[in-house]
């Protein structure tokens, strides 16, 4: 259950070369292998983030689909060291962005390191390159996504985003307040 009176932010905010990066860290209680497969098997993608078709190998081009925001990205898989690291490059489709009401296009670089610890693992995610005056929407949405990521692995459905949506993008916004883009 989430604590709504002093809610906990997985979240931390930066920039780098301009654009914003958002870092997510999580303990998740299962091994490493099983999270591993949790973030490359596009079945068990589905179940949180979303759907993905194509090559998820090493160099491997891919598409992936969100069916509750319809946005659709074509991606590459630029780096894989199972089951500790991975790193794509993500952009929104140019037809998905007209059918939206997003931000433009950008390449997104998604990296997810895994550390083992005991009977859990740690789960630090690091998307970089979205717009710095959206990275408070950024924030909360990855932290969304971390948190179903939880759910599932412990048998249960996405959680309604709006409401936390809702509670978490004021705790970002003043994150992105604070935030030194020197």
């Amino acid at each position: 259950m989430t604590d709504t009176t002093h809610p906990r932010i997985l979240g931390s905010l930066g920039s780098a070369d301009g654009t914003g990066v958002v870092r997510i860290e999580d303990r998740y209680d299962t091994d490493i292998d099983d999270l591993w497969e949790a973030l490359t098997d596009p079945g068990r993608l589905a179940r949180w983030y979303v759907e993905v078709e194509g090559d998820l190998r090493l160099g491997g081009q891919f598409r992936t689909y969100n069916a509750a925001h319809d946005i659709e990205a074509m991606g590459r898989v630029d780096e894989c060291e199972p089951p500790r690291r991975l790193r794509v490059t993500s952009k929104e489709t140019d037809e998905s962005y007209r059918r939206g009401q997003g931000v433009p296009p950008f390449d997104a670089t998604i990296e997810a390191t895994l550390t083992a610890e005991g009977d859990q693992t740690i789960l630090v995610i690091e998307v970089g390159g979205m717009p710095l005056d959206k990275i408070a929407f950024y924030g909360a949405g990855w932290q969304i996504h971390a948190e179903n990521l939880a759910r599932y692995l412990d048998g249960k459905d996405a959680a309604d985003a709006e409401p936390r949506w809702n509670q978490l993008v004021p705790l970002y916004q003043n994150l992105a307040a604070n935030l030194d883009v020197s």
